[in-house]
């Protein structure tokens, strides 16, 4: 097995036995989703944020790709894409890195002090600036709505995303329904 496979397997499987909710897609450890609770004494306190993250084959040599699925109001995320502007992991990203600093130290970070002059967010960046006040408020208005309760949110996703796949009727018999024994049989 290559270094970087090895890697991959190490720090996902890291993040795994942490206090984190990792769901991979399609068994791929290359590709997964992690649940991040906004950091304590934020506006963002609240929330829990579905985040994608996507390992590169040259993991840890090359940076992580990590995206907000649920929206957020942040100066340095994209709210439409959730793409996150983190120049420690787009630019400044280190082999001595891994996963768990990515969610502990990094995002955390992130949200803590944003950077309203380096904005993917140009709306957010200019309300940081100009009323901090309302900026909390809109960003604890955007956790209400789009970062609580979403496992809910995502079950009645999959039931629509059901009900959409099949158009076959269920199975009705005339009613004369006998069961295949009883338990003095057994």
């Amino acid at each position: 097995m290559s270094s970087p496979k090895r890697r991959i397997e190490t720090d996902v499987m890291k993040l795994m036995m942490s206090d984190y909710e990792v769901t991979l897609v399609n068994d791929n450890m290359q590709e997964f989703y992690v649940i991040f609770k906004g950091p304590g004494e934020t506006p963002f306190t609240d929330g829990r944020w579905k985040v994608h993250v996507e390992l590169p084959d040259q993991y840890p040599y090359k940076s992580p790709s990590i995206g907000f699925v649920n929206r957020i109001f942040h100066p340095n995320i994209d709210e439409q894409s959730g793409s996150v502007c983190l120049d420690v992991i787009n630019q400044t990203w280190s082999p001595m890195f891994d996963m768990i600093n990515i969610f502990e130290v990094f995002l955390p970070q992130l949200l803590r002090y944003p950077n309203p002059t380096d904005p993917l967010n140009g709306e957010a960046a200019a309300l940081l600036m100009r009323e901090p006040r309302s900026y909390d408020a809109k960003v604890k208005e955007y956790v209400k709505q789009y970062a609580t309760n979403i496992h809910e949110r995502s079950d009645e996703e999959d039931k629509h995303e059901d009900s959409d796949l099949s158009e076959v009727e269920d199975y009705h018999t005339d009613g004369e329904d006998e069961p295949a024994g009883t338990m003095d049989d057994v």
